[in-house]
């Protein structure tokens, strides 16, 4: 996404000054103004006095770690969406990192079209109150645990329609296209009609997976735009 008018301005803390270089460049390349700090406290300082729009943190920095700063920020009451980019992926460290106030939390190594579509969808929806659950009527979604229930029941989900539907469910109620789900849900940046059908597929599969035993439908199809996730009687 290259921003329109004022550009996106974006805070990297990143020790590994390879990986901060790489992310510096990357991004400056699609239009964001990007400051690189590369210990936790210089992170502190440069955001009492400079504004950002969005920070992208590594967990394990010298002196003050990452998440010592995460919850420095949220204490100050600091709301900038805050993408965590980390080697660290246990799940206890994922319950720690969302726990601490993380917006995202990305693994190590990572694709840098991902980190992109992260930041997108982050600064797209603002803070999301580090909220580990999603949900409408009686479908519920654990983002940690990786697990979705309807109505109790259990959900199995493959792990591109586990994506797809937190996205929907991150923009319950307004319609998302086929082209914006290329590119935040699939990460691809030019739409094809071989991936519209394979969109459809996944939207088809998922629900078979939502509705099919519910009379409440959630996922919903506008004709000729794309899809929304809305509860409707049928």
């Amino acid at each position: 996404m290259k921003p329109d008018l004022e550009p996106v301005r974006v805070l990297v803390v990143e020790d590994e000054h390879k990986v901060a270089s790489a992310l510096k460049e990357g991004l400056e390349g699609e239009g964001y103004e990007v400051v690189v700090e590369h210990t936790g406290e210089a992170a502190l300082v440069r955001l009492k006095t400079d504004p950002f729009d969005i920070v992208l943190l590594d967990l394990l920095l010298p002196g003050r770690d990452g998440l010592e700063v995460l919850r420095t920020l949220r204490e100050r009451g600091y709301e900038t969406p805050v993408l965590v980019l980390t080697a660290r992926d246990t799940l206890d460290d994922r319950v720690t990192g969302l726990d601490s106030g993380a917006d995202d939390y990305l693994v190590k190594p990572f694709a840098f079209a991902e980190v992109v579509a992260r930041m997108r969808a982050l600064l797209r929806r603002g803070r999301s109150s580090g909220a580990a659950r999603l949900g409408i009527g009686d479908l519920e979604m654990d983002l940690v645990a990786r697990k979705v229930t309807r109505a109790g029941r259990k959900v199995e989900l493959t792990l591109r329609e586990f994506e797809l539907l937190e996205y929907l469910l991150r923009y319950e109620g307004q319609v998302v296209s086929r082209g914006t789900l290329a590119t935040d849900v699939w990460h691809e940046t030019a739409r094809t009609t071989s991936l519209d059908n394979v969109i459809d597929v996944h939207i088809a599969r998922l629900r078979r997976k939502i509705d099919a035993e519910s009379v409440v439908k959630l996922i919903q199809t506008v004709r000729g735009v794309g899809f929304t996730l809305r509860e409707e009687e049928a």
